[in-house]
């Protein structure tokens, strides 16, 4: 494989598809594209890098012959190798119903969400099988059949009739991903094209899903595209790397060389933003990062004592212990006689037979950041619902600062609703695109009833300039932003009326690193600033030291491992968390 820099000409020997010189523009004239240029070789992988708007997906795309709407190709060529015969043929040369033959068969893509890849209404081998017979491969529908239970079987899952009549549904995230990764596989393409196939995967289903990625490029000599932001992934599958940063490649070579002696200023910052589960590197290098004190010592990765309330400073062995219970008598204002601000006691929810939180007790502190891990379906987003009273259905009893809470929102105080407030995973379905950044800001303030439309203005003003967007952001709509601002515009919605503990549902998993970089530190900042609480829910481990004190693991709804997060992590007491450990990609 020989990737080249966009203003190198790239020849490239045995290349089954070469892009040269590949220019995109807007229908308006903006160049998104300036002429880039690289090739794929088989059995190969090469992953294309960069923030979100470096122009990744819409390079991936190119080479299926496919423009967004409102793009148009506007110089530069595709080449792919015939499959069958001798020569090359221009992708962007063909007119669509000629390109459309090349898609699933001779280049087929794998998009980033799971369940929006496969059709709910159809069975999976039926899909798979839709795929196969569309392209015309196999002369009989038992050579169909075959192929399938064959493909199943390369992706790693059972390929007997019972399996196959699944609906998508009922197939776990890490399933679908490999449902859809048989699906463009199927039909043996020379290339795949794989746009973050494991950004909303836990570390143990990513690490099977890369696993099937690099076995099925390695063992069919198929040449794999793998577009991602992930760059510790990067360094698990990639053979070679072009890194983008708008609009053109402005380094590329060897992984090890790319990633472990990056030449390029952009790549050296990209890098410095990426977490390590050691807890080395801050995250805060980055140039966008201006935070101050970290929530952990960075010598250690351990919990700082000046910022845990709940943690005592180390002992003389180095290790943290936990802060002795406060007296009620000498509580702080608004904790319960524990010293605690949050309190969940023997927390339980099922749905018919399927136990999903099995007895869970956990505490949280003023100021403190605690860190709900596992892997999907493990119970962590039912459990921060509930705390957050957004699932009324559970058994047991939340506290706060002493006073247990109803179990749903409708039944809490307008205060008890403010105190608690919640931040949802997905930056692009949590704010309406009819409302202004204002507007949906303001919402916490309309519904108190307490503020005038002046005094909301500026406190609207106040959380975006909190969450450095600033009064130019008002009037702009959803669409006019990019995910990690709209990420830091539900932030500021839900500390516009200063809670007192703010939960945090995978924040983080659609971000590129340096915006995911730049949302920890604001967050931590803030933690700092005004002594919020924090639980921060995720599979993303190698966060930990760079956000929480504490960290609870969470499998099959029940907490196997808590305590300090350093402790957790150096010294994991159960299989579970160890096993978690073990599947953390790194650089």
């Amino acid at each position: 494989m020989s990737i080249q820099a966009a203003e190198t000409t790239t020849t490239a020997a045995g290349y089954v598809l070469q892009a040269e010189n590949l220019a995109v523009a807007t229908l308006g004239g903006k160049e998104i594209l300036h002429g880039i240029s690289f090739a794929l070789t088989p059995g190969r992988v090469l992953a294309l890098v960069g923030e979100s708007g470096s122009g990744k997906t819409t390079a991936g795309l190119a080479c299926l012959g496919h423009f967004r709407t409102g793009l148009k190709h506007t110089g530069g060529t595709i080449e792919i190798k015939n499959k069958y015969e001798e020569g090359s043929t221009d992708v962007l040369s063909l007119p669509e119903t000629g390109r459309r033959g090349l898609r699933g068969g001779s280049i087929s893509y794998v998009p980033q969400d799971p369940a929006l890849s496969l059709n709910p209404a159809m069975r999976i081998g039926d899909q798979i099988l839709e795929v196969l017979r569309v392209h015309g491969y196999g002369k009989t529908d038992a050579e169909r059949r075959e192929r399938l239970a064959g493909v199943l079987t390369d992706v790693g899952l059972a390929n007997d009739t019972a399996y196959q009549r699944r609906w998508p549904h009922q197939l776990s995230g890490g399933q679908q991903q490999r449902v859809g990764i048989a699906m463009a596989f199927a039909c043996r393409p020379e290339v795949m094209v794989l746009d973050e196939p494991t950004t909303g995967l836990d570390v143990t289903t990513q690490a099977l899903v890369l696993q099937t990625i690099h076995g099925l490029a390695e063992k069919y000599h198929v040449a794999g595209l793998y577009i991602t932001h992930d760059l510790a992934v990067v360094a698990e599958i990639a053979d070679e790397v072009a890194v983008m940063l708008s609009g053109d490649v402005v380094e590329a070579g060897d992984v090890k060389q790319v990633l472990y002696k990056p030449q390029h200023r952009y790549t050296r910052k990209l890098l410095s933003a990426v977490p390590d589960l050691a807890g080395r590197r801050r995250i805060g290098d980055v140039t966008a990062i201006t935070g101050d004190m970290p929530v952990v010592d960075p010598e250690t990765g351990k919990a700082n004592s000046s910022v845990a309330p709940g943690l005592a400073a180390p002992s003389a062995g180095g290790k943290h212990t936990a802060a002795p219970a406060a007296t009620s008598a000498a509580a702080p204002e608004g904790t319960d006689a524990d010293g605690n601000l949050l309190s969940v006691k023997d927390l339980r929810l099922a749905y018919g037979s399927n136990q999903v939180l099995d007895g869970i007790d956990l505490a949280l502190t003023e100021g403190e950041s605690m860190m709900l891990l596992g892997e999907s379906g493990s119970g962590k987003t039912t459990l921060a619902r509930c705390i957050a009273g957004l699932n009324d259905t559970f058994h047991g009893s939340v506290s706060l600062a002493g006073t247990e809470l109803a179990h749903g929102t409708r039944d809490r105080t307008a205060s008890e609703r403010h105190r608690i407030q919640y931040v949802f995973q997905s930056p692009f379905s949590s704010l309406s695109p009819r409302r202004t950044v204002a507007e949906s800001v303001e919402v916490p303030l309309l519904m108190s009833g307490k503020y005038s439309k002046a005094q909301r203005r500026t406190m609207v003003t106040e959380g975006l300039d909190q969450v450095r967007l600033g009064a130019s952001y008002l009037d702009r709509r959803p669409g006019q932003l990019s995910g990690g601002e709209r990420q830091r515009v539900a932030i500021a919605r839900a500390l516009v009326n200063a809670p007192s503990v703010l939960v945090c549902d995978e924040v983080t998993s659609a971000l590129d690193v340096s915006v995911q970089a730049s949302i920890i530190d604001l967050l931590r900042t803030l933690q700092l600033d005004t002594g919020m609480a924090m639980l921060f829910v995720t599979h993303n481990i190698a966060l930990a030291r760079h956000i929480s004190q504490r960290l609870a693991v969470l499998q099959k709804g029940q907490i196997v491992d808590l305590g300090v997060t350093g402790d957790v992590l150096e010294n994991p007491q159960h299989s579970y968390t160890q096993q978690l450990l073990a599947n953390v990609p790194s650089m």
